[in-house]
């Protein structure tokens, strides 16, 4: 079983624009509190299969203490 804890919209949110108030439902900003211009759908999937691939590319190394917290 792989466990990301990268891998998500609020980590790829976080990279493009830090600091950013949103709201997103089903792939369109329904809230954008934020000077910046908000990223397009496409950065944002971009930005998660980045970090999906860097979490793939990492042997991590679970306790079964951890495995079972995890899966709770």
């Amino acid at each position: 079983m792989r466990i990301y804890q990268l891998y998500g919209l609020s980590s790829a949110m976080h990279l493009l624009r830090p600091g950013a108030k949103w709201e997103i439902s089903n792939g369109t900003f329904t809230r954008w509190d934020d000077e910046r211009h908000p990223p397009s759908w496409d950065e944002i999937v971009e930005t998660m299969n980045k970090l999906k691939a860097l979490e793939d590319s990492v042997h991590t190394v679970w306790s079964k203490k951890q495995m079972d917290e995890l899966s709770e």
